[in-house]
């Protein structure tokens, strides 16, 4: 089904305004707390925290309908929902799911999040950022973790659509980096009641730095191969002639995500080179400005990036939560046993939804 929809880029409909004191008493925002979550004995390392769940676990099953939104520039974005949207009023609410790079509903984290969600009770509906999700759109640009155009479009869309029900956020890696910057910049916004961030990059700069050392090597080689497929892919229906100054054989040499970002990503989204990218874009930055009730999980272990990128506690608004776990890897934070493995994550967001909406 495909919606065209003219709204606005100054709209701010919500219904639902997020204040500080909706919190549970016995949590502290605007901290750095410990995280409860523990590995256990088999699974202490940051890598078999991010590879197992990825590539081992049994996936959960999700019943999803898609659904194309036009967007101002006439592009497009691809959702996917999951949960009775035709009672949607009845529901607990609305979660809004943003992926990871080089994601989309049929990763790991994602699908199987959005099957405890449902099971809880929720509407889920997740928006693939420009290009993903197996279909390529329709202009040279795509998407980046700074991009919040896209998203602050569909959650206005949403609260027109659905205005009495209630809405959160959550992003996962790229899509918790683009969540916070979204926030941060818009620190007046009514739509969400509340955001969770997980795994996110923070400083963008010293990410790239981090993935291209050691065993992360393995990660950035494994997404980049995903990126310059799918942008020399793009190239074959599409003139970059004017937007890049690299064709499909030098893409193809691009070997680490600070040449993607320097030769693709700045030129196609109006930065002046990778630096500037990701000076602006970097979630750090937009951390003191957030006001909507906002909740953190990242693991010092992340192999996507090191311990430097962290904030400190000066870089919290009073409603931002930075709950901080020694171990857990990249969008891990897995516990059980290797044949009945579990999901920490799942636990931990339904608490922080239901404190959020009072449900």
């Amino acid at each position: 089904e495909c919606i065209r929809y003219s709204m606005s880029q100054s709209l701010t409909a919500s219904r639902s305004l997020a204040h500080p004191q909706t919190l549970a008493e016995n949590h502290v925002f605007g901290e750095i707390v410990r995280s409860t979550f523990t590995p256990p004995w088999w699974a202490k390392n940051r890598h078999i925290q991010t590879i197992w769940p990825r590539f081992f676990q049994r996936r959960l099953n999700v019943h999803w309908q898609k659904e194309r939104l036009i967007l101002p520039d006439g592009d497009f974005v691809n959702l996917a929902w999951s949960g009775e949207r035709k009672d949607i009023e009845q529901s607990k609410g609305l979660v809004v799911i943003f992926h990871g790079l080089e994601g989309s509903n049929k990763s790991h984290y994602a699908n199987d999040m959005t099957a405890n969600l449902v099971t809880q009770g929720y509407v889920v509906v997740l928006m693939h950022f420009r290009g993903c999700g197996g279909e390529h759109n329709s202009l040279p640009r795509a998407y980046h973790s700074g991009e919040t155009q896209d998203a602050w479009y569909l959650l206005n869309w949403l609260a027109e659509l659905y205005p009495g029900v209630p809405k959160v956020a959550m992003g996962f890696s790229l899509g918790a980096n683009m969540l916070l910057k979204l926030l941060g910049e818009r620190p007046k916004q009514t739509i969400l009641r509340g955001g969770i961030a997980i795994s996110p990059p923070f400083k963008l700069a010293e990410c790239s730095l981090s993935i291209n050392q050691g065993m992360s090597r393995m990660y950035q080689s494994y997404l980049l191969k995903s990126m310059v497929n799918n942008l020399v892919d793009k190239m074959r229906t599409i003139d970059y002639s004017d937007h890049l100054e690299i064709d499909d054989v030098k893409a193809r040499k691009i070997k680490t995500f600070k040449e993607f970002d320097d030769h693709v990503t700045a030129p196609l989204h109006g930065f002046d080179s990778a630096d500037d990218y990701y000076e602006k874009c970097s979630a750090i930055n937009f951390l003191p400005t957030i006001a909507t009730p906002t909740l953190i999980i990242h693991a010092k272990d992340d192999p996507f990036m090191n311990e430097s990128v962290l904030p400190k506690t000066t870089n919290l608004a009073s409603v931002v939560r930075l709950e901080l776990s020694d171990r857990g890897g990249h969008v891990g934070f897995m516990q059980g046993t290797p044949w009945q493995p579990i999901i920490w994550l799942h636990e931990r967001v339904n608490q922080y939804f239901q404190e959020i909406l009072r449900v």
